[in-house]
């Protein structure tokens, strides 16, 4: 009998803890009590221009970032200034300004420059860095580098840039570096796939869609009007990278549209596109340096132009591990 009082005293006992446990607020089992969030894995945030006010620049500042914005109403086919570019908005690429986080953001643009480049092998300024996308995403040519608007440009990026360290590389900087798939990228059904989900935007052959200022709303993806095959959103990470975070409109890092797979499939049919060409034969001197994808020979390895376009990617960046070729 005794035995089976204590059992009987141990199952009540337990019954209550679990009770207590369970509906009475005992501080390390409260479900609504959220654990603080390390600053370090949340994406980049952009400083508040609310500030700008106080500051001595801010005339600059927004002078910058109307540039930024609306830079085909200033440099472009109707540009108030030059009208030998293509008429593209440097935010068509740099989204929301160049602050989205994984929207091809400027935030670690002033930690990092100037800086040695293996494209042009060459240290290189910020002003450098400015003008190759005014020579290569805008088909145009280099900007005076002592001019206003260069001087606009490059205190916007700076100011954006202005919190993060030196070597550092916030969450969400710049475009994200996405997984190779197993295969090839695939034109064909990636044009399946843009009729699907692109079009409504960038239209039936690329040409995007003027907005009543006279800017891209929707940028070209190819023809006359669109970036030069010395871009980098011609190589097809860089693309894929850019859409798979950031398209069709509504997505976002944390609310992807499309699938890997669909996101390669795309970049691979734009890219197959025509579109202007410029000479930027000079690139990547050392073409030990040149980045998986990038399509132009020579190359420190055996693969084709072909491969090094539309992939599969995985057998050559296993090439350069196995004798240890350091590519961009």
């Amino acid at each position: 009998m005794k035995k089976i009082a204590d059992l009987l005293f141990f199952s009540v006992a337990g019954i209550i803890l679990f009770l207590a446990l369970e509906f009475f607020e005992i501080p390390h089992r409260r479900k609504d009590v959220v654990e603080p969030t390390d600053p370090s894995t949340l994406p980049w945030k952009a400083p508040d221009t609310l500030n700008w006010a106080q500051l001595d620049n801010n005339e600059l500042l927004r002078y910058g970032y109307t540039l930024i914005s609306k830079t085909g109403h200033y440099y472009g086919p109707k540009g108030i200034i030059q009208q030998d570019f293509n008429g593209l908005n440097c935010q068509n690429c740099h989204l929301d300004g160049g602050t989205r986080p994984f929207g091809n953001n400027y935030s670690t643009v002033y930690a990092t420059y100037p800086k040695m480049r293996a494209r042009s092998g060459q240290m290189e300024s910020v002003l450098k860095r400015v003008n190759d996308c005014f020579e290569r995403s805008l088909n145009g040519h280099p900007l005076d580098t002592n001019s206003k608007e260069m001087k606009a440009i490059v205190a916007y990026i700076n100011w954006l840039g202005k919190d993060v360290k030196k070597s550092e590389k916030p969450v969400g900087s710049g475009i994200e570096e996405i997984p190779f798939i197993d295969r090839a990228a695939n034109p064909q059904l990636g044009m399946i796939v843009y009729k699907e989900k692109c079009q409504s935007c960038h239209q039936s052959n690329g040409e995007g869609v003027v907005g009543d200022d006279g800017t891209y709303i929707f940028p070209p993806l190819w023809g006359g009007n669109s970036y030069n095959q010395g871009a980098g959103l011609f190589r097809l990470s860089r693309f894929a990278g850019y859409v798979k975070n950031n398209m069709p409109q509504g997505s976002n890092h944390d609310f992807q549209q499309l699938s890997l797979e669909e996101a390669w499939d795309i970049a691979a049919f734009v890219n197959s596109q025509d579109r202007p060409y410029k000479d930027f034969s000079a690139d990547w001197p050392d073409i030990s340096k040149k980045p998986i994808d990038h399509p132009f020979g020579p190359y420190a390895d055996p693969f084709s132009e072909m491969q090094h376009k539309y992939g599969p990617f995985k057998p050559i960046k296993e090439f350069y591990s196995k004798n240890k070729i350091v590519s961009k």
